[in-house]
């Protein structure tokens, strides 16, 4: 029987070098402070310079090490100029966490539309931002990540990947997509570095977050008809707290989860599990 010594922590993320892409959202934000205060270094990522740097004073404020690199993951250029910045303060990168996403009115189909209502363009935004966006994110940021010793790349898929939900047709491919590349890229990873580079995606159910608040709860607080029907089907009968993803987030960016790869992780409150009866 073979033993490891486990005198050194599984879990230890300290002076990890974390890059961290839509750094600046809900789930973001609570994720970069709670990755600062186990003592890996954070670069912060996003569009908005003053809200990234906003955050990252926070973190510093607080104790955290952080360092602002201000980038659109639909521009290329921009990324180019990333991947430079980055080498040349750092060197490497040990986590890649692709947060940047989201949804666009333009590729919903709400009730009283039909299929045929959606924009095409909208539609190739939305694969833009979330598909393309973290596909091209970790083309550029790919030889950072083999001069780790151990590195991991960590994608956000959604529910609605698995299941497509009612209206967010857009949304829901694109994350689709998300599942696929992480599986296909997990595999071409062990294929040609061994177990140098692991990538796995976390596909959160339903957190309350500025892009689907007015969607699922009303000005009073109240839970709209669509809220209802998400908590109805959520065993847990609530929306998850941004910090619940931070735990399953750790774990994928430490040591301690070694040899998984390739998979997607719902956080989710037993949605995905339950049938609804």
């Amino acid at each position: 029987m073979h033993h490891t010594n486990y005198s050194s922590n599984l879990f230890s993320i300290e002076n990890k070098i974390i890059a961290i892409f839509g750094s600046t959202g809900i789930l973001g934000t609570t994720l970069s402070y709670y990755l600062a205060s186990q003592g890996a270094h954070l670069i912060l990522m996003g569009r908005n310079a003053e809200k990234t740097e906003k955050l990252s004073t926070a973190i510093q404020n607080s104790g955290g090490s952080s360092t602002v690199v201000v980038n659109d993951i639909t521009n290329e250029e921009s990324l180019d100029a990333s991947v430079q910045t980055i080498e040349k303060t750092f060197g490497h990168v040990d986590i890649l966490i692709n947060m940047a996403g989201g949804n666009m009115a333009g590729a919903t189909i709400q009730p009283n539309e039909d299929f045929f209502n959606f924009n095409t363009q909208s539609l190739k935004d939305i694969f833009d931002l979330n598909y393309f966006g973290t596909v091209v994110s970790i083309k550029k940021l790919f030889p950072l990540l083999l001069k780790s010793d151990h590195a991991s790349i960590i994608n956000i898929s959604s529910m609605a990947a698995s299941r497509p939900m009612t209206r967010v047709m857009g949304y829901a491919s694109a994350k689709a997509a998300i599942d696929n590349i992480t599986k296909w890229l997990a595999i071409e990873c062990c294929s040609k570095y061994g177990d140098k580079i692991r990538v796995n995606a976390v596909a959160p159910g339903f957190f309350l977050t500025e892009q689907n608040r007015e969607l699922l709860t009303t000005s009073d607080k109240k839970l709209t008809e669509r809220g209802n029907q998400i908590v109805n089907h959520t065993p847990m009968k609530r929306f998850g707290n941004p910090d619940e993803l931070c735990g399953v987030i750790h774990w994928l960016s430490s040591t301690a989860s070694q040899f998984v790869t390739g998979t997607i992780i719902p956080v989710d409150g037993g949605f995905d599990a339950y049938a609804g009866v």
